[in-house]
């Protein structure tokens, strides 16, 4: 399948930085949750869609690799990438300087669907995910 992958650019705020004047690891979350979100609108299936749908998906696992630190005023491109849709969402992300391109920080997320109407964990994607992944690679 093509590959379905966004990317959003934020500027580090002057209150996201700690007392070693780098950006504080948990901010990390908050930007690679914007870059998230612009995925999931991409194939109409965004958090206010998920829930239209009867499901929940949660994010049960993040991983964050840290390579460089991000510092305040400095702009930021964040891509997030779907790799895995079948049983889970997989999204793997990228955070790098938006004038160089150097590397700062990657990682994933792992999402699983939970029925809103009785909570149970879905062992499988739900077919509402999987007709919109279709349309979006459709074109």
């Amino acid at each position: 399948m093509p590959e379905l992958a966004a990317e959003v650019e934020v500027e580090v705020a002057f209150s996201e930085v700690d007392a070693m004047e780098v950006v504080w690891h948990g901010h990390y979350l908050k930007y690679i949750e914007s870059a998230r979100c612009a995925l999931l609108r991409r194939f109409d299936y965004d958090y206010p869609r998920m829930r239209e749908s009867g499901y929940a998906w949660p994010i049960v696992e993040c991983r964050l690799k840290y390579v460089q630190p991000a510092r305040y005023g400095q702009r930021l491109r964040v891509s997030a990438t779907l790799r895995e849709w079948e049983n889970r969402l997989r999204i793997d992300y990228l955070v790098r300087d938006a004038a160089t391109g150097t590397r700062l920080t990657r990682g994933t997320t792992i999402q699983v669907a939970v029925s809103l109407a009785s909570g149970e964990l879905q062992f499988v994607s739900p077919r509402v995910l999987l007709d919109k992944l279709e349309r979006a690679w459709a074109g």
